[in-house]
């Protein structure tokens, strides 16, 4: 099957992990996460925290635009360089 190993396209811009850790959506688990699905996003807003070595990490959008994908998963270990989420720009 030819669409089997096609590469899939993923919309949007993403927005990428500065370092190894773990991904959190909200500020704490009883908290509203950060972003949804379909919101608006301004460079410069959290959208995550990333923990590494006891320390929690904002990570910010670095384009304005509007929330395309939550790639990683809440409690899930990234890698640097991995996409945590994708902004169709506006």
């Amino acid at each position: 099957r030819a669409e089997a190993t096609a590469p899939v396209v993923e919309p949007g811009i993403a927005v990428v992990s500065p370092l190894t850790g773990v991904f959190y959506s909200s500020p704490s688990p009883s908290s509203a996460q950060f972003i949804e699905v379909g919101q608006p996003v301004q460079a410069g807003q959290v959208v995550c925290i990333i923990e590494a070595m006891k320390v929690f990490n904002e990570i910010r959008s670095e384009v304005s635009g509007t929330v395309a994908s939550i790639v990683a998963q809440n409690g899930q270990l990234v890698q640097k360089g991995e996409a945590l989420i994708r902004v169709q720009a506006s």
